[in-house]
């Protein structure tokens, strides 16, 4: 398993943070009609309950972006991965049809108002990962942004460096059709959907859509350390 630990900085910058960390065995395909149905569905649902000008209102969103602020980071130049995702839902955009994997993440996103690392297991380096705040120095790609200035940013780091922010995950380490070893990172900054709603919500997901064949999960908080 992998371990999570925080660094100094994340334990006394956010002493109420919380992370579910879900690893797990499955199937990666492209999304199934039932599957997109559902982020079809819950796309809709988010339109209806939020606009442009309330999703960064939002609790769970809205407690991330203040994560930003307290690290130094501008959150209307770099958006948490739900926001982002949910202003395109609301303008019209729609979003895209990837894989089972990150659509999964996604509908999960979407229902939660959570920025979720999703990460294939067998391109981390080494077995620890540690939530820190970003500087100037670290070099991170984004997926499909290119290089991104992560300085401020909350950021896991393996063996060889960052791999997932709440805006975006580092190309060295994404899922690909190949995953069959899942690591999610479920980045709670305050609760909106309960943890063990959350999980339940991940799990069923997972065995209905994407062939679940091992799982565990663990709910990750500074009193863990």
């Amino acid at each position: 398993m992998i371990e999570i630990k925080f660094s100094d900085i994340i334990k006394s910058s956010f002493p109420d943070l919380k992370v579910i960390q879900v690893e797990t065995e499955v199937e990666n395909s492209y999304t199934s009609s039932e599957l997109w149905d559902e982020l079809l569905l819950a796309s809709e649902q988010l339109r209806n309950q939020f606009s442009l000008a309330d999703l960064n209102k939002r609790y769970s969103i809205e407690a991330t972006r203040k994560a930003y602020k307290k690290l130094g980071k501008d959150p209307n130049r770099y958006r948490p991965s739900a926001e982002a995702l949910g202003r395109r839902i609301i303008n019209g955009k729609g979003i895209y049809r990837l894989s089972t994997l990150i659509d999964i993440i996604n509908l999960v996103s979407i229902r939660t108002g959570y920025s979720i690392g999703g990460f294939d297991i067998s391109k981390i380096r080494g077995n620890i990962l540690t939530l820190d705040a970003g500087t100037h120095e670290d070099i991170f790609n984004g997926i499909g942004r290119g290089p991104l200035n992560i300085e401020g940013l909350p950021v896991y780091r393996d063996s060889l460096g960052g791999i997932g922010t709440p805006t975006s995950d580092e190309e060295r380490t994404k899922i690909s059709e190949e995953t069959t070893k899942l690591l999610m990172l479920v980045n709670v900054y305050g609760e909106e959907i309960s943890l063990e709603e959350t999980e339940d919500m991940i799990k069923k997901y997972l065995i209905k859509y994407a062939g679940l064949n091992s799982y565990f999960s663990k709910i990750i908080t500074s009193s863990n350390f």
